[in-house]
C-alpha cells in the first residue's frame, strides 16, 4: 500500500478478541487470497489475541471471564456487570518499508 511518502506495507498488526465475531484461523487462512492482486499482496498478518475480561461486581475489580460461553467471573462465578475487553478488532500497527512500488500497485484517494 502506498501513501504520501511512498513505501510498501509488509505487515499488519491486529488485536482480536473472541467476541469480535472473527475466527483468527479463518482470517489467517483467507488473508493471502484476500490480498492477492492488491497493494497488500505479500503483506503478513500478525494477530494479538485479546482475552475476555469483565468487571466483577462481587470482587469489585476487573477479572477474566470463565469462557466465551459463560461471561461470568472466573474467580467467584458472579455474572459480569460489564465486558471490559474481548470485543476488539483493532489495527494497531503497520510495518512499512521505503521504496518505490510500481504505479499499478499505488492507491489513489
Amino acid at each position: 500500500m502506498s501513501g504520501q511518502g511512498g513505501g510498501r506495507v509488509v505487515a499488519l498488526h491486529l488485536r482480536l478478541g473472541p467476541l469480535s465475531g472473527v475466527i483468527p484461523g479463518a482470517l489467517l487462512g483467507a488473508w493471502d487470497l484476500a490480498c492477492e492482486s492488491s497493494p497488500l499482496a505479500g503483506c503478513r498478518l500478525l494477530i494479538e489475541n485479546v482475552p475476555i475480561s469483565i468487571d466483577c461486581p462481587s470482587c469489585g475489580c476487573e477479572r477474566p471471564a470463565r469462557s466465551i460461553q459463560e461471561i461470568c467471573c472466573a474467580v467467584c462465578g458472579s455474572p459480569a456487570s460489564r465486558v471490559v475487553s474481548g470485543r476488539e478488532m483493532d489495527v494497531i500497527a503497520l510495518e512499512m518499508i521505503d521504496g518505490e512500488i510500481p504505479s499499478s500497485e499505488q492507491i489513489t484517494t
